[in-house]
């Protein structure tokens, strides 16, 4: 059984018909039009939210893993599941749209540790994207990661505005465990 508790960052006012486009896992999409809202589900994985706020384009990713177990390198279909693939096709796809790099922004979403007793995979996935980030020198302006419950993000590019639902396991709630991390960047909050 699970429940849904509400929890909302950096949500702005849309007007008009909107659109909904899933992102699924090793996929990442684009885009500058207003009426069209990134969505998807996370619960290890790590969606990143990528946004120009002068350019008004902004996309999302999904990514599984940080990287490929041993030294083997992914290649084709298989590599779109870990995130350094993941980040490098946003900015580009970003930066075709007509982003400019030092104006780009993030979001970073997920990142749980859905099982006790097994790999800290959420955990490896964080650190990962905010040290990727900071080598790239995007700043991150807001993230919702870690802890142990799946995420809800939804995510107006156009305008870099997010929402995030954390989906809670009943079964889990007795543990105790480390809360997210929420980072907020001015502390304003806009309804969607």
């Amino acid at each position: 059984m699970q429940r849904i508790d509400h929890q909302e960052f950096h949500i702005g006012a849309g007007s008009g018909i909107e659109r909904r486009v899933n992102v699924l896992q090793g996929t990442s999409y684009v885009t500058g039009k207003p009426d069209i809202i990134l969505t998807t589900v996370l619960g290890s994985c790590i969606a990143t939210c990528l946004y120009d706020p002068i350019a008004h384009i902004g996309g999302m990713n999904h990514f599984l893993l940080s990287h490929p177990a041993g030294l083997n390198n992914s290649e084709g279909a298989e590599s779109q599941r870990y995130g350094v693939y993941a980040m490098e096709m946003l900015i580009n796809e970003m930066l075709k749209a007509g982003a400019v790099r030092s104006r780009i922004r993030a979001h970073l979403y997920g990142g749980a540790n859905l099982h006790s007793g097994m790999k800290t995979i959420g955990t490896a996935n964080i650190q990962f994207a905010q040290d990727f980030l900071r080598d790239d020198g995007i700043p991150l302006i807001h993230s919702h990661v870690g802890g142990i419950d799946a995420r809800r993000v939804d995510f107006r590019a156009q305008s870099g505005q997010a929402r995030c639902r954390v989906v809670q396991n009943v079964e889990v709630l007795q543990r105790k465990v480390t809360p997210p991390v929420s980072t907020k960047g001015s502390g304003d909050v806009e309804l969607f």
